[in-house]
């Protein structure tokens, strides 16, 4: 087993310490943010996501899982560095390095200093070319030791989806590492060795460009389901029937998770690694269509959700949802959030049904409200009862599809207005007081 240094206590860097120490590895997470140290040090997650609270105490309570925020001790104390921190988007649309930059920095300062070999490992999403022109010169310029001999490093993609990231490092869709040195190469190996799949060891700039390609796939497949089922709605189609009956033909080796006519996507990833992947390719004048409109289109879902609530009559908007997935508390472009803000600015009075983000801010959890940049005085907006937010509503947004929200909401059909993203019923379509978006 290995000793791992986890930089960056945010979704990807939880998850992966509590499923590093759950494999038996000694884990210490490492964050500026001591909010979130405490609340590992404490036994609890600062994040919300499904079995992590659970994992996050079982470790910690096991002396497996520790966190601090100095990165000299973590990084002295432990065999394998591995770098979890955001990637932002700049306001060009190209990736944002600040963050990573920083820490190599800040962790070459420290192996200059140490004795013994050390690797480190980025799980940052990265375009194609950054490791090598950015982090391995950043970390030798801090270090002056030369990457590959004095101390080793790779990249390591996750291809974890919030709501059910535990569950998915566990029985993961895709592994793919690659490294300069073979003792890095090794340490992969290792951290992946009981993981169920075929691994995919390859160049470290191969292994950027699969992950921007698979989230680029996932925001296209997304964007292509939403316009079939637009187009199928006007000529009176059911686009979620068309899109079943495409995806059964498994000949094509397409899953159906995305292909599924619903709202806009949106999140930490898919937004952000699309503006960056159509920056690289204008970059390199190289023309990409396909990304501006996946783009242009998303956005286009977003108001095209705000028409068909204008087209009620009311000015109060009950929502079910605000987050950008149902499962999580993370509102990093939220679509909803976005709509939410569009339904303020035109003088909508809004309320807001969200389990998970009413427990993020009800738990005071370090991480609360993370991302949201839309909707002013979120917490003043939530409301716990569902019955209570349809009451108050003239007019109800169903976001996401919520178990409990099922059987309640399905009554109301044909009795308010509601305006329905998440599909609430495979039988419900477009009638009267009811609109579905793509059905």
């Amino acid at each position: 087993m290995l000793s791992v240094s986890v930089f960056g206590i945010g979704y990807t860097g939880t998850v992966s310490a509590a499923c590093l120490a759950e494999q038996g590895h000694r884990v210490i997470a490492v964050d500026i943010d001591r909010d979130k140290v405490e609340a590992v040090n404490a036994g609890r997650t600062p994040i919300v996501e499904e079995r992590l609270d659970a994992l996050v105490s079982a470790n910690h309570n096991a002396g497996r899982l520790s966190a601090t925020t100095d990165i000299a001790e973590a990084v002295l104390s432990t065999d394998v560095s591995i770098v979890c921190v955001g990637t932002p988007s700049e306001a060009s649309g190209a990736i944002g390095l600040s963050y990573v930059t920083a820490l190599c920095r800040s962790i070459g300062q420290v192996l200059a200093e140490k004795k013994g070999s050390h690797s480190v490992i980025m799980r940052s999403t990265l375009v194609p070319g950054t490791m090598e022109g950015v982090c391995v010169p950043e970390l030798e310029k801090a270090s002056g030791l030369k990457a590959g001999t004095d101390f080793g490093v790779g990249y390591f993609p996750e291809f974890l989806r919030e709501g059910t990231a535990v569950a998915d490092y566990f029985d993961p869709c895709l592994i793919v590492y690659g490294a300069m040195d073979e003792a890095t190469m090794t340490a992969l190996r290792d951290l992946n060795a009981d993981l169920p799949g075929k691994h995919h060891a390859v160049d470290m700039k191969t292994a950027e460009m699969i992950k921007y390609t698979s989230n680029s796939w996932r925001a296209a497949k997304i964007t292509f389901a939403n316009e079939i089922g637009n187009i199928a709605k006007s000529v009176g189609v059911d686009g979620q029937a068309v899109m079943k009956i495409l995806c059964s033909d498994d000949k094509v080796a397409m899953t159906p998770y995305f292909l599924r006519p619903g709202f806009a996507f949106g999140g930490s990833c898919l937004p952000k690694d699309l503006r960056a992947l159509r920056f690289l390719a204008n970059s390199n004048a190289v023309a990409a269509p396909l990304l501006e409109g996946v783009l242009a289109a998303n956005e286009n879902q977003i108001a095209r959700a705000e028409t068909l609530v204008k087209s009620f009559e009311g000015r109060t908007v009950g929502m079910v949802g605000i987050s950008f997935k149902p499962g999580t508390d993370d509102l990093r472009e939220s679509p909803l959030a976005a709509l939410a803000s569009r339904l303020i600015d035109s003088g909508y009075e809004v309320r807001i049904y969200d389990p998970s983000v009413k427990e993020a801010y009800d738990e005071g959890m370090s991480g609360a409200g993370r991302g949201n940049d839309k909707v002013a005085d979120l917490p003043s907006l939530l409301i716990g009862d569902l019955a209570e937010l349809t009451a108050l509503s003239d007019i109800i947004v169903v976001g996401h599809r919520y178990k409990e929200v099922v059987e309640p909401l399905s009554a109301l059909i044909g009795q308010k207005p509601i305006v329905d993203l998440a599909r609430l019923s495979p039988n419900a379509v477009s009638e009267g007081l009811y609109e579905g978006i793509c059905w």
